[in-house]
């Protein structure tokens, strides 16, 4: 691989693309941020670019289709001639399946079309730092307690870079963020972010799992007691709000708070005073508040579970985290990282890759785990790692549930006891057992067996008798395969024949809740 020197300035960018005003947008983008572009108008022409300057060009931008040769074609060609380059495909047609065999080719990347500027950039520079493994190692070798910046968020997906971007302008401002998503995807992560960022980078960050404490001992935890304020009491406490006094109080899954604690909370944002358990005197604090939650908050107030004058004193700027599956761009990103870390902090003595198909797998895996989830399975892969490469079968606990991924390349997936006895007995979320001393082999896939004949059944006409409006069957279509696939959405992107990006807008279009199989059952 060409080694990229940044003292030198921008890179040297091959762009494959048949389309002439794509090739230009790409151009444009690409100058614009201070690279060089080397235009080809389709692949046959983009090789006898690289055979004549393979050793200047250091990223290859790919369109996937493409007349004459195709994209998958293009890099198989590659791997012929021994070419090594990162190369970010981009696809405007086909699901995730076909992102997953560029991937089991050896695509570093992809890209959507219509595909912004920022994004195209941010994969080019990541494409860049492929070889930089000493940075990395640097970075890896750093203490969890040192400061986490937006340096240290893995990502090149544009939900994602708008996260960042409010983050970042939320942490010019002591005002107070809710950051809403999943379980995993990350949200102290971005809370410590804006704390480094802002003007109290180096003061106290404390962090609060309001799920976590039991109900009796909220309020002494979060505002202190004093000694003998209640039985068991036998000495003073400082609370987190005193701990933080000058810094960032992190609540996590604020959500679960107690409603009489949640009147405290309010006069705590209102007039930035607390009152100590079994004290007389309310005290002064200056802290930050950045909340966050698995939760619809407004759905809570309106249940009668959360204040409705605190939610507004909350959430006045609210920033949502999506869930992994909405940005499977980062998979490779986020995977790389981890993989890298973790053979640091188990002192292997060579670096450690992952093998293209093992990308392929892990991107097109759903995650709803999210983050943490893929870091588990990263960890697990390599703990037990055999050679300095992860493969696909390195992660059987994923592979068990993609029903037919290995159908071409593996009939069977031979699970070895001593893999699994890393998931074990712990239950893991998404985690199949297996039995021992026997062959897994991957069944076909699962359906949902209360979808009967009768289900099977979608009405041409309505009551009137004229015939249904297009969209109308077409939404009641969507509802019964996600409720008829159990919402496996590579599975019903590929029945339906549409891509998971067109799937994903034509929910958002009518509403549909991909994790609410009931509503979709409706």
């Amino acid at each position: 691989m060409t080694v990229y020197n940044s003292a030198k300035g921008g890179a040297q960018v091959l762009v494959v693309e048949d389309d002439p005003i794509q090739r230009r947008l790409l151009k444009n983008a690409i100058e614009r941020h201070g690279h060089v572009a080397h235009l080809a108008e389709n692949g046959r022409l983009g090789l006898e670019v690289l055979k004549r300057n393979s050793d200047q060009i250091n990223v290859i931008v790919l369109d996937l289709m493409m007349p004459e040769m195709n994209g998958i074609e293009f890099l198989g060609a590659l791997n012929d001639m021994g070419i090594d380059l990162p190369v970010i495909v981009q696809t405007g047609q086909g699901g995730i399946d076909t992102v997953v065999q560029a991937m089991r080719a050896g695509a570093f990347d992809f890209v959507v079309k219509p595909v912004s500027p920022e994004r195209i950039s941010a994969s080019i520079v990541n494409a860049l730092k492929l070889d930089q493994r000493e940075a990395k190692a640097r970075a890896g070798r750093r203490s969890r307690s040192s400061a986490i910046t937006f340096d240290d968020i893995v990502s090149a997906s544009p939900a994602m870079m708008r996260v960042i971007d409010l983050a970042h302008r939320a942490s010019q401002s002591n005002i107070p963020v809710v950051l809403e998503g999943e379980s995993g995807v990350g949200k102290e992560l971005v809370a410590r972010a804006i704390q480094a960022a802002s003007d109290r980078a180096g003061k106290p960050f404390i962090t609060v799992n309001c799920g976590a404490i039991p109900h009796n001992l909220v309020e002494s935890i979060l505002f202190g007691h004093e000694k003998g304020a209640f039985t068991g009491a036998a000495e003073r406490h400082v609370g987190k709000f005193m701990e933080a006094d000058g810094g960032t109080l992190f609540l996590d899954e604020i959500g679960d708070l107690p409603l009489e604690v949640q009147v405290k909370l309010l006069r705590a944002v209102q007039q930035g005073e607390i009152e100590t358990v079994g004290a007389r005197v309310a005290q002064k604090v200056n802290v930050r508040l950045i909340s966050a939650t698995n939760k619809d908050l407004i759905e809570e107030v309106k249940a009668g579970r959360f204040r409705e004058d605190l939610y507004y004193r909350l959430n006045v700027f609210p920033i949502t985290m999506p869930a992994l599956r909405r940005r499977k761009e980062d998979i490779p990103h986020l995977a790389r990282a981890f993989a890298d870390r973790f053979a640091l902090e188990q002192k292997l003595d060579y670096p450690l890759s992952i093998s293209n198909s093992a990308l392929a797998l892990l991107t097109a895996y759903d995650w709803p785990g999210n983050i943490r989830q893929l870091e588990n399975a990263v960890f697990r892969a390599v703990v037990l790692a055999e050679g300095s490469e992860l493969q696909d079968t390195d992660f059987p606990q994923i592979a068990a549930q993609l029903p037919g991924y290995f159908a071409a390349e593996h009939p069977t997936l031979v699970v070895d006891n001593s893999q699994m006895e890393a998931v074990g007995e712990r239950g893991e979320r998404g985690v199949r057992p297996f039995s021992p001393d026997t062959t897994a082999t991957l069944p076909l896939p699962a359906v949902d067996e209360s979808a009967t004949a009768s289900d099977n059944v979608i009405v041409s006409t309505n009551i009137s008798g004229d015939v249904r409006k297009l969209a109308d069957v077409e939404e009641e279509l969507i509802r019964f395969a996600l409720k008829f696939y159990r919402g496996q959405m590579s599975q019903v992107a590929r029945k339906l024949g549409i891509g998971r990006s067109t799937l994903y807008r034509k929910l958002k279009d009518y509403g549909i809740d991909p994790d609410d199989p009931q509503k979709n059952a409706a």
